[in-house]
């Protein structure tokens, strides 16, 4: 089978498309032919081997894993002995080890489960980390309440789109911030406000805030206290992508600065789980539709990541397999 593999840390141009084993599943597994595949930050963390400090669990001098992806779409081909939760041909999305390929296999209990019936595969596929991020932050390290006023620092992103119809879904009140090119987008998932963040600096706009989810990771803790309500929390899922530190050093200036205060700050790593995936699955059939910025063949992996690198794909970029 093909899948995209990489023997060193390095530029999208690392990625490469080979021929590897199809794997076999065992007895507790399960296999899928993967039609469709999306790229996160993770994956670009994957790839070059950044922040330095997280080689320890990637491999210090070359990936201990040459495969790539996690977040896919596809349909069942074969179950092992003991499985019971999926049958051949079903239509399944969810995250595994490798996903960049035209099979992957995985445990059944990993995060995966049924696909909406509702969405393509190239839909489905752009979902999990993405959606489990937002629906996590805002909910769970958030506590949202209908009638919250949330902000989204970085709307026009993966998690941004997600995060702007999760929140208004869950019954907020919802302020996008984006670049310009992106205001109409925002504005067509269903934010309330959205505030174009080249023309005006949100930090000094007057509305106060009991949730901001802080995707782009650009503003100081003084400057989220002056639009923040009195028991506000800021929830941090990204930041810079420095190669040192990545996003940590601005996460953990946020977090220190925050220390003294009423208002909180939480910076979390969305956590796997069939029950939240559940969650979205009913959510995609009424409230929520992912945003797809481009496709590309398997192929083209390596441009792909190059898009990713840009920093400013609205919503999510997708492998057709």
């Amino acid at each position: 089978m093909k899948a995209i593999v990489y023997e060193r840390y390095g530029s999208p141009d690392v990625a490469e498309l080979r021929e590897v084993d199809k794997p076999v599943p065992g007895d507790s597994e399960v296999l899928v032919r993967v039609r469709a595949a999306s790229l996160n930050r993770l994956d670009w963390y994957t790839l070059t081997g950044t922040p330095y400090v997280a080689r320890r669990q990637m491999g210090l001098r070359k990936p201990k894993d040459n495969r790539l992806g996690v977040d896919f779409a596809g349909e069942v081909e074969a179950v092992g002995k003991n499985v019971t939760q999926f049958r051949p041909g079903d239509e399944v999305f969810g995250g595994a080890d490798g996903a960049f390929a035209e099979y992957v296999c995985f445990d059944e209990e990993r995060t995966v489960g049924p696909k909406p019936a509702n969405l393509t595969f190239e839909q489905a596929a752009a979902v999990p980390m993405a959606a489990r991020t937002a629906l996590q932050g805002l909910r769970d390290k958030g506590g949202l309440q209908p009638g919250h006023k949330v902000l989204i620092n970085g709307a026009s992103g993966g998690v941004g789109t997600f995060a702007v119809q999760i929140a208004k879904a869950l019954g907020a009140e919802v302020t996008a911030v984006c670049s310009t090119p992106n205001v109409e987008t925002a504005r067509s998932i269903g934010a309330d406000h959205v505030v174009d963040y080249t023309k005006d600096d949100f930090t000094r706009s007057g509305p106060r805030y009991d949730i901001v989810l802080d995707i782009a990771g650009d503003s100081a803790w003084s400057a989220y206290k002056r639009v923040l309500e009195p028991n506000a929390t800021v929830v941090i899922v990204g930041g810079p992508m420095g190669r040192l530190l990545g996003p940590l050093g601005h996460i953990a200036r946020v977090l220190l600065a925050s220390r003294r205060s009423s208002q909180k700050a939480f910076f979390f790593i969305a956590k796997p789980g069939k029950a939240d995936l559940a969650t979205l699955s009913k959510l995609l059939q009424t409230d929520v539709t992912p945003v797809v910025d481009r496709q590309y063949e398997l192929s083209e992996a390596a441009e792909a990541f190059r898009h990713l690198g840009q920093g400013h794909p609205r919503g999510k970029i997708v492998l057709t397999i």
